[in-house]
């Protein structure tokens, strides 16, 4: 199957895809039609290829896309144009995964502006790749659930950033007083590839998923005209992304529970509460030596606190005290 690449690209370029649970109401099925040549079967987690191509997986990752939306990629289709794509090309797709063929499209590489000036990089993959990372998403993300820390809330099924919230609360309440707010400096176009892989194969065993992943993270970016390789990062934007930060900075949550701190994640915002100063300036010199020596990341120091949670903000919130009881915090 080839994509062909329009004379003009469509302006859209919203993806809001994620892996919280929604309602599928309002989206048609894709009507994936079954392999015609018969694959092999495996058992266990080396047969996860079947699993991503079963036709109701296909079919589910089809109505999250469609319902959630978002622009068009390179290739210019639509998700309103996905139904009719699929119904004439739908056997040619499923026989390019099967067989290891499939090519993901550059993802188009667009500028959305920050509240503090700055700008945050998406890369917006092609409506056919996003449905094919959904697809993905939705077998790797129970294996990889029951491993992930109880602290860590972003891009997971029934967590919220409102329980993140929470959840420093109780810890300001229980007497930390202090809060080291680490900034990780463009996060998602850093991470390593060799290094997650490597984490990706600690619960996955089938490599065929590992090199559709591995086409993935490599596919490209396409910005001014021209695609750039990528040798690192997993573009935000993308329906895989998500799942594959909270993958990679597992091993710093691990460290930071077997040092007993306590600590909020929502993906790559990271808070870790403690009682004094001086602790949180011991604790800031282990994450950055964590961060930057074993997970190759890069720690943005010109916004990375130390302070009371009653000034500095996650997530958009901040805690403050009741005037009627000075014992209490809300959000």
């Amino acid at each position: 199957m080839t994509q062909r690449l329009p004379n003009t690209v469509p302006t859209g370029y919203l993806c809001n895809d994620t892996v919280e649970p929604e309602s599928n109401r309002g989206a048609h099925s894709a009507v994936i039609p079954k392999i015609e040549k018969k694959i092999e079967t495996k058992m266990g987690a080396d047969a996860l290829l079947e699993m991503v191509l079963d036709r109701n997986n296909l079919n589910q990752a089809y109505k999250r896309v469609k319902q959630n939306g978002g622009g068009a990629g390179i290739d210019g289709m639509t998700v309103d144009q996905m139904l009719p794509y699929l119904r004439a090309h739908g056997s040619s797709l499923l026989e390019e995964l099967a067989s290891g063929k499939y090519r993901p499209q550059p993802v188009k590489r667009v500028e959305i502006p920050k509240p503090d000036g700055g700008k945050r990089l998406l890369g917006v993959p092609t409506v056919i790749d996003r449905m094919v990372q959904q697809a993905i998403v939705q077998v790797l993300q129970p294996i990889f659930e029951p491993t992930f820390s109880d602290s860590s809330f972003g891009f997971r099924p029934k967590r919220s950033a409102q329980q993140a919230i929470k959840r420093a609360k109780e810890y300001y309440e229980r007497g930390y007083s202090d809060v080291l707010d680490i900034d990780l400096a463009r996060y998602f176009d850093t991470v390593n590839h060799n290094l997650l892989i490597r984490m990706v194969r600690e619960h996955v065993k089938d490599e065929r998923i590992i090199n559709l992943i591995r086409k993935f993270l490599r596919s490209g970016v396409l910005a001014g005209g021209l695609v750039s390789p990528t040798e690192e990062g997993t573009p935000q934007g993308g329906n895989l992304s998500p799942l594959l930060s909270n993958i990679y900075l597992t091993s710093f949550d691990r460290l930071l529970e077997s040092r007993n701190h306590r600590f909020v994640r929502y993906a790559d915002d990271c808070n870790i509460y403690v009682k004094s100063r001086r602790a949180a300036a011991r604790v800031m010199a282990g994450c950055v030596k964590f961060l930057e020596g074993k997970l190759k990341l890069k720690v943005n120091r010109e916004k990375s606190r130390v302070g009371s949670p009653l000034k500095l903000k996650f997530l958009g919130f901040s805690l403050y005290k009741r005037q009627e009881n000075r014992n209490k915090t809300t959000s």
